[in-house]
């Protein structure tokens, strides 16, 4: 933009210069031979010098004014050159260069893509009310979340992080650096971040229903959840992970895809989040990330081989499906010593038409139609196949639910009218 600044001023000015010339140019024509009198002509021929000396004289005139206005017309380009010049340094000065805003006391720093607000510490506690367990909703990995009432009496969702590690503050500043890049529906919202020396926090929308995995294996074991409203969040969560797959630039792996990172608004809307892991296509070698996951999650080729491609999160997306589904754990305890993945119990019984029907969430069971109960379990085996070729695109997985979620809900299905 800058370039084509210069260039048209500096064309405005050879404009000016030629166009100052022409306008003297007109104004004084080259002396042209008088036309002499006859008496004036006689005299001539007697003495030739006269004619000469004159018409040297206007020539010399001539040459003076076009000097002058060559002198002119260069100072003033020279000096419309020279101010361009000044404005190109002022405004490389003054240009916004990529920011980050870096916490001193935490050695955190954050590169920001747009404005996310940085809260204080006392403003945090005092919406949460000191952080006390009353207003405890939920813990992770390195901390907890709390319920919080900011100054605009906006509800918001505080998860606190304790600093104890390295690692810990890499998967906050990742967070905060991933969401405040990407915005969906499907994908909770950024509202702030604190950082302090011993505790970092994340600010979210407050997601009244919790999350799925609470919802489904909690204290009402899946009773809020109709078969209609499961499919709409296993389509809210299908969304979501295609936005990230397909329409961020560059794409985002989320790495953590689980039940307990889909979380629920108070109309049953899903929503992705915890993005500690996630990783940006392209930016990070994917072959040489650290292994991270949930078991039961985590796709056989990342965890045996550290593969990690947009399949990883369709295998999590599968198991996400199949808890909807039968309403059972991604991991059992069988006894002490002994687990039980719920991939290799149910894939035998998925393909059976027969058993299918008998495995599925007591909650829910006969409660759909069977036509869309083999086809919800047709694609859960297909995103949890072991090769990862053979698992489908997330776009695909999407398309295929869009007709099993009734209109009302984000889908195509049309009910009949209940009697």
């Amino acid at each position: 933009m800058r370039k084509t600044l210069h260039l048209l001023l500096l064309k405005v000015s050879v404009i000016h210069f030629l166009s100052s010339v022409s306008a003297f140019t007109a104004l004084h024509p080259p002396a042209s031979q008088p036309s002499l009198s006859p008496i004036y002509t006689s005299m001539a021929s007697f003495s030739p010098g006269i004619e000469m000396g004159r018409g040297q004289e206007h020539k010399l005139d001539a040459h003076k004014k076009l000097l002058i206005a060559l002198i002119i017309s260069s100072s003033s380009l020279g000096l419309i050159i020279l101010f361009c010049l000044c404005f190109w340094v002022y405004r490389s000065k003054k240009s916004p260069k990529t920011t980050k805003h870096s916490d001193a006391e935490s050695g955190i720093s954050i590169s920001k893509k747009g404005f996310v607000q940085s809260f204080d510490y006392k403003t945090l506690e005092n919406a949460t009310c000191g952080f006390k367990d009353g207003n405890l909703i939920g813990r992770g990995g390195f901390g907890f979340v709390y319920k919080a009432c900011l100054s605009n009496h906006t509800l918001a969702a505080v998860k606190r992080i304790e600093n104890v590690s390295q690692e810990a503050k890499r998967e906050f500043q990742n967070e905060v650096d991933v969401l405040s890049k990407i915005h969906h529906p499907n994908v909770i919202s950024l509202l702030g971040y604190a950082s302090e020396i011993s505790s970092s926090f994340i600010v979210y929308e407050m997601m009244e229903n919790g999350s799925l995995d609470a919802q489904l294996h909690g204290p009402s074991r899946g009773s809020a959840l109709t078969w209609h409203m499961r499919m709409k969040i296993a389509l809210d969560t299908a969304r979501g992970v295609e936005y990230l797959h397909e329409r961020c630039r560059p794409p985002v792996i989320h790495r953590d895809l689980k039940s307990s990172n889909i979380l629920l608004d108070s109309s049953f809307n899903a929503k992705i989040s915890d993005f500690g892991l996630a990783v940006t296509v392209g930016v990070h070698g994917k072959n040489n990330i650290k292994l991270s996951g949930t078991l039961g999650y985590v796709a056989p080729e990342y965890l045996l081989d550290g593969k990690l491609t947009d399949k990883s999160d369709v295998y999590a997306f599968g198991v996400v499906l199949l808890e909807l589904l039968l309403g059972r754990r991604p991991v059992e305890k069988l006894s002490s010593v002994q687990c039980q993945s719920l991939v290799t119990w149910a894939m035998p019984q998925l393909t059976d038409r027969s058993k299918l029907p008998k495995i599925v969430d007591p909650v829910i069971k006969d409660t759909m139609d069977h036509k869309h109960l083999y086809q919800v379990a047709a694609v859960a085996v297909l995103c949890v196949q072991p090769e990862p070729s053979y698992r489908p695109l997330i776009t695909d997985v999407l398309h295929s639910l869009v007709p099993l979620v009734p209109v009302e809900l984000g889908g195509t299905l049309r009910l009949a009218p209940s009697s």
